[in-house]
C-alpha cells in the first residue's frame, strides 16, 4: 500500500544556516510563520546529526521531530545545503522504525521511506538544475571569506522555474496520495 503523504512545507537553507527559500502549502496562511520556525528549530537536530555521524554520514537525515499535526524530516545535501520537509503527521508516517534488517544482508525498505527518499531527491534536483543555470547571476555575499555560497535571491524572477519545481513537487505527492486513498 502506497503512503498517504501531504507535504506542509519545504525549506531549503544555506550551509551558513540562512533560509533560502520556505514554500508552505498548508490550507491556512496564517500558519506560514510556524513553518518558519520549524525549518529554524530543526537546525540544531541536523546539526547535531552530522556532527555525530562524522564524514561517512548519509545526505538523508531521517526524522528530526515531530510536534502537533506534523513529522519533520531532514536531508543535506553534499554542499550542506539543508533541506529541511515538514508532512503532515498521519497514521502512514512511521516515526523511529526506518530501515529493519530482515535475513543476513537483505534489507527491507519500508514504501512510505521510499517515497519520502523521492521527495528529497526530487528537491534536491530541482535546486541543483536550478543553481547550474549558468545565465544566473546569484547576489554574491559583501564578505567572500566568510561566505563561500553565494546566497539566492530566491524571491527575484530569475528563480520562478525553481518555485515552480518546488511546488510541482508538492502537488504531485498531494495528488498521488489522494489517488490512492480514494480507490
Amino acid at each position: 500500500m502506497a503512503p498517504n503523504l501531504r507535504i506542509n512545507a519545504v525549506a531549503f537553507i544555506s550551509p551558513q544556516n540562512h533560509p533560502i527559500l520556505i514554500r508552505t502549502f498548508a490550507k491556512q496562511d496564517e500558519h506560514s510563520i510556524k513553518y518558519h520556525y520549524i525549518a529554524h528549530t530543526s537546525l540544531d537536530v541536523i546539526e547535531e546529526r552530522v556532527n555525530a555521524g562524522g564524514k561517512a554520514a548519509e545526505c538523508y537525515l531521517g526524522l528530526l521531530y515531530s510536534m502537533e499535526d506534523v513529522a519533520v524530516y531532514g536531508y543535506i545535501t553534499p554542499l550542506k545545503v539543508k533541506i529541511v520537509v515538514a508532512l503532515a503527521l498521519s497514521d502512514s508516517v512511521v516515526k523511529d522504525v526506518e530501515i529493519t534488517m530482515v535475513g543476513q544482508n537483505l534489507w527491507h525498505i519500508p514504501v512510505w521511506l521510499k517515497a519520502i527518499l523521492q521527495i528529497f531527491k526530487a528537491l534536491h534536483m530541482a535546486y541543483y538544475s536550478a543553481i547550474s543555470n549558468p545565465f544566473l547571476k546569484l547576489n554574491s555575499s559583501t564578505d567572500v571569506v566568510q561566505d563561500h555560497s553565494p546566497y539566492l535571491q530566491v524571491g527575484s524572477p530569475k528563480w520562478r522555474n525553481f518555485r515552480a519545481r518546488v511546488d510541482e513537487i508538492s502537488r504531485v505527492v498531494g495528488s498521488s496520495s489522494n489517488a490512492v486513498s480514494n480507490s
